[in-house]
């Protein structure tokens, strides 16, 4: 197991201004570059339009038997995408995972990447205010926990009532 520095993992799900990423970039951790992954969505449908909509296949299926294929084989792919998706973000968030509890023990990784409403919502506002100061490795990780007691003390009732749930 490798520990990562708190601004790696942080780059993992966010983009350089602090916002959330939709896809996370598995590339700090050792995967696949997130730009790859879109270039990789985004030529899908073209590949499979000159796959099915090609001379020899055409011409041999026709027009109704190809536009049934391209829909079929288009869901398949989206289906494909979500996947895709989903298995980055499981996989980015399992080697993260380790590295997050030894900054933050007492904050659930989890909690900070939902997208419902937590007691840490906030995160990723607080965050890109953050990346504005320049600030180094240490001080980054002192505000951070400043920052999580804040969200903590103005959700505490939420806070409660989720432990409550447990």
């Amino acid at each position: 197991m490798q520990d990562y520095s708190l601004k790696t993992i942080l780059s993992t799900f966010t983009d350089k201004k602090g916002n959330k990423l939709t896809i996370f970039n598995p590339s700090p951790v050792g995967g696949i570059s997130k730009s790859f992954l879109i270039l990789l969505f985004l030529t899908m449908p073209i590949l499979e339009y000159f796959a099915i909509f090609n001379k020899y296949v055409y011409g041999n299926i026709g027009l109704v038997s190809a536009i049934v294929f391209y829909i079929v084989f288009m869901s398949i792919m989206m289906m494909l995408i979500v996947m895709i998706v989903y298995m980055t973000k499981k996989s980015v968030i399992k080697k993260i995972e380790p590295s997050w509890k030894t900054y933050f023990e007492d904050v659930d990784l989890a909690m900070v990447l939902a997208v419902g409403i937590t007691p840490y919502s906030d995160f990723f506002k607080h965050y890109s205010k953050l990346l504005s100061e320049n600030l180094n490795e240490e001080q980054l990780y002192t505000k951070l926990q400043e920052i999580f007691k804040i969200m903590e003390e103005e959700n505490s009732e939420l806070l409660i009532a989720m432990q409550k749930d447990n």
